[in-house]
């Protein structure tokens, strides 16, 4: 209780209390060898009603030095020490200035714009990304555990039930039923095994919440919320805002897939996909809806032969890319490993300033950016208004196992006759 804390821990002078937790009240401190101002942990002492309770207590309530103390990352809370005086355990952290949580901006009346929550969902992805390849899994993303500062900036907190996955360790890691239920996976809330992507999918459901200010599996009972996570999918984003762009779906789509294989492999995947939301903020989208985009993507000859179920698959995990005439859509010398295929008009090729051939619609190009992510040999130019569907390795991943079997198909039938031509043509030439 906070009348139990006494004026200092250790070397640190306690100021006032900021907040509350499940596991331990949280100090402004003060550090008097650095003059640095820190925020203080301190353990619920008054749930010790045993000695083995206690034990328990104290070595979940240390996991989070631990594990978060072997993390230095800008949108981590650092933790800087921990000590315990008789009963009183404590961790010592940076300090988050103007420090409310995300929480505020998951209610409708207070939603942030789009651009804030790209940006702040964006450092979160990059930053379980660094903490999932040092071998940390959080397992308790929810928005009170993402603090936001006075600056718009993002810091996760709260590692008491993180896992640290050690050399000798599995890659996955039976567990018991930790966590907020209403931000848990289906692997969570099943105490099946889990990976880091079971936190790319609690931050799927803050993601959803802060475009919308509604849960993605709003129930009324635990039991409901349980099934909800396991077997619904969540209302679409447009039935709650009307203007949201289309990509935000398909991130959705991808970030909250029930079966772990089929969601984002690392958060590097999430935020390159949620970097592609600022082209769609800066240019209002055409007003073509699905069904003209099937039956457009139906007719070309690349998908000749692929099911209506796996052409509605593709269609809503690529991007749709317009560009008008004398646009480039790739520049010679950048990194892309995306594959193009072109859905309507025409591209040139250029080599430096040269044209030296032109792509129709039906036809596809980019296919050795795609396989090796190495440097573009050509720029592509658009010759009139063009409309694309670009496909990177990553959609191809999420897809359902039969549709990348039929894509792989198509895809290496399709670079073998490219190949092929490209033979041909300088036998002829020499």
């Amino acid at each position: 209780m906070a009348t139990d804390i006494p004026k200092k821990l250790g070397k640190y002078e306690v100021i006032r209390e900021l907040g509350r937790g499940s596991m331990g009240v949280v100090y402004e401190g003060h550090d008097p060898f650095t003059d640095h101002r820190v925020a203080l942990k301190v353990a619920n002492t008054h749930t010790f009603k045993n000695k083995k309770t206690a034990e328990r207590y104290k070595k979940t309530f240390f996991n989070e030095a631990h594990t978060a103390g072997k993390l230095k990352h800008p949108n981590i809370v650092e933790i800087l020490d921990a000590g315990a005086e008789g009963d009183v355990c404590y961790i010592v952290m940076e300090l988050v200035e103007g420090g409310g949580t995300l929480k505020p901006h998951c209610k409708p009346d207070n939603l942030l714009s789009y651009e804030q929550v790209v940006q702040i969902i964006f450092k979160c992805a990059k930053a379980l990304d660094y903490a999932h390849r040092i071998g940390v899994v959080h397992r308790d993303i929810k928005p009170t555990n993402i603090l936001l500062t006075k600056d718009m900036d993002v810091k996760f907190c709260d590692f008491s039930i993180a896992h640290l996955m050690t050399e000798e360790a599995e890659s996955t890691m039976p567990t018991g039923f930790v966590g907020s239920p209403r931000y848990m996976s289906p692997e969570q809330v099943q105490e099946d095994m889990i990976t880091n992507q079971t936190d790319l999918f609690s931050l799927g459901i803050v993601l959803y919440e802060l475009l919308t200010g509604k849960h993605p599996f709003a129930a009324d009972g635990f039991s409901r919320l349980i099934y909800k996570i396991t077997n619904e999918q969540p209302p679409p984003l447009r039935s709650y805002r009307s203007d949201i762009p289309e990509i935000f779906e398909k991130i959705i789509h991808h970030v909250l897939q029930k079966n772990p294989e089929r969601r984002y492999k690392m958060g590097l995947n999430m935020a390159a996909d949620l970097s592609l939301v600022f082209d769609y903020l800066d240019e209002p989208e055409e007003d073509l809806d699905e069904k003209e985009r099937f039956t457009q993507v139906q007719q070309l000859e690349f998908f000749q032969g692929f099911s209506e179920a796996e052409i509605w698959e593709i269609i809503r995990s690529c991007v749709w890319q317009e560009y008008e005439a004398g646009q480039e859509v790739l520049v010679q010398g950048d990194v892309d490993e995306a594959f193009y295929v072109i859905v309507a008009g025409d591209v040139d090729v250029y080599r430096k300033t040269t044209r030296i051939g032109t792509i129709k619609a039906g036809d596809c190009f980019g296919e050795m950016g795609y396989l090796s992510n190495t440097e573009r040999t050509a720029t592509i130019q658009a010759k009139d208004a063009v409309r694309l569907l670009k496909i990177n390795s990553t959609v191809i991943d999420q897809l359902s196992v039969g549709c990348q079997l039929h894509f792989n198909k198509v895809f290496l039938r399709t670079l073998v006759k490219r190949l092929s031509l490209t033979t041909a043509k300088v036998l002829n030439e020499d």
